[in-house]
């Protein structure tokens, strides 16, 4: 029985968002993947606020309402160095550890453990304190405070997503992986620095 195939402008909204996508991705990937990554940094710290104001609820306190700062300022952050940075360094890891080198699954793996997550952590503290228009002494606090427990988490974390992602997930589509994992991590990025 063959099958019959359908019609794009009969397709599902999914679908055809999937397949713009696609072309976008195709014809700017840094413009599609800086912007996949604004608005999923953004809606993670929407998240975490939203997250916030219902624990204060629960428990009685004072519910403040949705900081709309906050949520742009981690949407340009995802937009300016989430994007671009994991865009290159994906495609760098593609040349630096080809998938014909017999280590090159451990090796990945190390190298964006140890070297990128500590690295783009430190960032993501260093960038967010300049868009909060904050001191050098309240970067260092906040990084004493708690960048190491949010790296040890990231470790924690990330690793079994990261292994999947930079060994099996296509080159194209891992900052995209990486961004709908990460909704999840910037709305306990944005508890933990507070």
């Amino acid at each position: 029985m063959p099958v019959a195939s359908v019609p794009v402008r009969d397709a599902s909204l999914h679908f055809r968002l999937l397949q713009q996508y696609l072309v976008l991705l195709k014809k700017y990937p840094i413009l599609t993947k800086s912007v996949t990554s604004g608005i999923l940094t953004a809606l993670g710290n929407l998240l975490s606020q939203t997250l916030e104001a219902r624990k204060k609820a629960k428990n009685g306190g004072p519910v403040n309402e949705i900081d709309a700062a906050a949520a742009a300022r981690y949407a340009i952050y995802g937009f300016v160095i989430t994007g671009p940075v994991s865009h290159f360094f994906y495609q760098l890891m593609e040349v630096w550890m080809p998938t014909t080198d017999p280590y090159c699954i451990v090796k990945r793996l190390l190298l964006d453990r140890l070297f990128f997550a500590p690295g783009f952590l430190l960032l993501f503290y260093f960038v967010m304190n300049i868009l909060e228009a904050k001191g050098w002494e309240d970067f260092e606090r906040k990084m004493k405070r708690s960048y190491w427990t949010a790296l040890k988490m990231n470790w924690k974390v990330w690793t079994p997503f990261q292994f999947i992602n930079v060994n099996f997930v296509p080159v194209q589509f891992r900052v995209l992986f990486a961004n709908i994992v990460a909704l999840f991590w910037y709305a306990y990025l944005a508890s933990v620095r507070k």
